[in-house]
């Protein structure tokens, strides 16, 4: 029993290999365009795993008692108090917070542009990189059909030059680069997209938690001391 086993585990070793071995000669058949859409595939996945961990830090941030404590200053008159809480607190919130408590004794509505337009830059921060993973998306697809064309390109190159000595095996070179590159662009392409709209959706929730905290923030003004 203990011998079936090992020889069925060998056998399917030996099978993955293979396989294993099949897909990267078919890679190999797409030539230098293989390598520029594996750099990439890379080059997005990196991005996105970076900015997927800062968006989710972005957005585990535990500002309700952060604002507690800044009603509690502002409702006792400490101004000071509460504008150094906001410059300790090293979150989008505290950054905005902190904006807005340094043009106390202006016009509210100089306050709301204020910070608003901290969290704009926030936000500009938390974006940084993310439209170069929608670049890859696009890019991927293209790359994969400049790969189609070069091999077809290829193939007739080599049939114009045999004349009536075609060799088959010459032109399946020019015919596995085509395809091969065709479906290596659109799987590129598939996974940044998917990439690029998961971390826009990230975004999208953190820029809605800051205006319900920019919101909360401008209450807190309007509300008597």
């Amino acid at each position: 029993m203990l011998l079936i086993n090992s020889i069925m585990l060998q056998a399917d070793l030996a099978e993955n290999v293979q396989q294993t071995e099949t897909v990267l000669s078919l890679a190999s058949k797409g030539g230098w365009v293989m390598i520029v859409l594996v750099c990439l595939l890379a080059l997005a996945i990196y991005i996105s795993i970076e900015r997927f961990l800062a968006l989710n830090h972005a957005l585990k941030d535990d500002s309700t008692n952060f604002m507690n404590n800044i009603r509690q200053y502002v409702h006792k008159g400490d101004v000071e108090g509460a504008r150094t809480l906001a410059k300790s607190t090293d979150t989008l919130i505290g950054h905005m917070v902190a904006k807005g408590l340094s043009r106390l004794g202006r016009p509210l509505s100089d306050i709301q542009t204020a910070v608003e337009n901290e969290g704009k830059l926030e936000v500009a921060k938390l974006e940084k990189r993310v439209s170069l993973v929608a670049t890859v998306a696009s890019l991927g697809p293209m790359l994969g059909f400049l790969g189609t064309v070069t091999g077809m390109v290829n193939a007739f190159q080599k049939m114009a030059h045999n004349g009536n000595n075609i060799d088959i095996s010459q032109l399946a070179e020019g015919i596995y680069q085509a395809m091969v590159t065709t479906v290596g662009g659109l799987i590129v392409g598939i996974i940044a997209y998917f990439l690029y709209n998961l971390l826009v959706n990230r975004i999208n929730k953190v820029v809605m938690q800051l205006e319900v905290r920019s919101m909360e923030f401008m209450d807190l003004l309007h509300e008597p001391a």
